[in-house]
């Protein structure tokens, strides 16, 4: 079992995209330009402009909170110091660090604990570092795939061809390759949290059809 601070790490950590979507949705729904025909529209004009970026900021503010949440959650999960948070001002460099530290209280159903705990200190070094090489690969995988759900998608609503619409991406590349950044790096953050998630509930099922065979 893995504990619930760490899952509830996990919940917090798929919040954040939500979060930051809302930002965007605001940023779209919201525009000044409503004050056009409307008597003091200067005032009003000004008015929608500032509600318009606080929206933003404070569904950014929101996004930002929840992380500080989640990587606060996974220190208390292993009964770390809470000196471990300035971590989280790296992002998934800090948080990958986060993921490797030994649960100083591990409960006896964590089978992952007890398997890294039983590694001695290369092994355990050579597989983190060939963790993070694979996790950084799945998160780039994670993401050309997405890319491409994205403009089939897109291809769809807008009844262009799938040419088109990457000719569109491409004019506008600055902005898609910093979005594509952020989702590698958040994919990276969420694999780290399901490492020891897919490991107990694997290797809980292999000793369950273990057990079933014997008897």
């Amino acid at each position: 079992m893995i504990k619930k601070q760490f899952l509830f790490a996990l919940v917090l950590l798929l919040l954040i995209p939500v979060a930051s979507m809302m930002g965007g949705v605001m940023l779209n729904l919201i525009h000044p330009e409503w004050a056009a025909g409307h008597p003091n529209y200067a005032r009003n004009f000004h008015l929608l402009s500032v509600v318009r970026i606080v929206s933003w900021l404070a569904c950014e503010a929101v996004a930002g909170l929840l992380w500080l949440l989640a990587c606060f959650l996974v220190i208390r999960s292993k009964q770390r110091s809470l000196l471990w948070m300035i971590l989280a001002a790296f992002g998934p460099f800090g948080f990958a660090v986060l993921a490797v530290l030994d649960d100083q209280a591990p409960t006896e159903t964590d089978r992952y604990a007890r398997f890294v705990r039983g590694l001695n200190k290369f092994v355990r070094v050579g597989y983190e570092l060939g963790s993070f090489v694979i996790v950084w690969l799945l998160a780039y995988q994670a993401m050309v795939l997405m890319r491409n759900v994205i403009v089939v998608c897109q291809s769809i609503a807008t009844g262009m061809s799938i040419a088109q619409v990457i000719q569109l991406q491409n004019a506008s590349g600055g902005m898609w390759a910093f979005g594509e950044m952020i989702e590698i790096m958040f994919m990276v953050i969420l694999f780290y949290v399901l490492r020891p998630i897919v490991f107990n509930v694997v290797t809980r099922l292999m000793g369950m059809m273990a057990a079933s065979k014997t008897a």
